[in-house]
């Protein structure tokens, strides 16, 4: 990876780890597994190349959850929204191939497990294969056109 962020930690409840990985893999379909270090068992979630969530048991409080978000890209766009509006959980209806839930559930109860805001994202998305080197910081989603982003054009000194 030339740049970007190869993994995001977070501290989950104890007892949680196991639904938050069954969460993606029966509704996002992301590959998950569940590994243990230190022995607190930690859910691995793969979200992209070399890129992961990690989502770590602990016997600490949780911080409550301040309203941040991360964005991913599902293939199968519609399988996770269904699912979550059948459950009256999008917080976000679908707009420009895109849509916000945020509440984590055991899927079989639908107990909340954890709070994380994710803007789902289909592959139809403008921005899906974005290049991170070069980007201009002032480009927004909304007057975004691919190709037309870089900041500093390549092969310039």
């Amino acid at each position: 990876m030339a740049q970007g962020l190869a993994a995001v930690d977070f501290n989950v409840t104890e007892g949680t780890a196991a639904a938050i990985a069954g969460f993606y893999q029966n509704v996002l379909a992301a590959p998950a597994k569940i590994e243990s270090d230190s022995g607190h068992a930690v859910a691995h979630v793969d979200i992209g190349r070399n890129q992961s969530l990690r989502f770590r048991e602990s016997k600490e409080p949780i911080a409550p959850y301040d309203g941040h978000h991360i964005a991913i890209y599902v293939a199968n766009f519609s399988r996770a929204y269904n699912f979550l509006k059948s459950r009256q959980l999008i917080s976000e209806e679908v707009r420009n191939h895109q849509f916000r839930f945020k509440s984590i559930i055991e899927p079989d109860s639908g107990r909340i497990v954890f709070l994380l805001e994710h803007e789902v994202r289909s592959l139809h998305h403008p921005m899906f294969h974005r290049p991170f080197v070069n980007r201009d910081p002032a480009q927004s989603q909304r007057n975004y056109r691919r190709g037309r982003d870089a900041l500093i054009p390549f092969g310039r000194d």
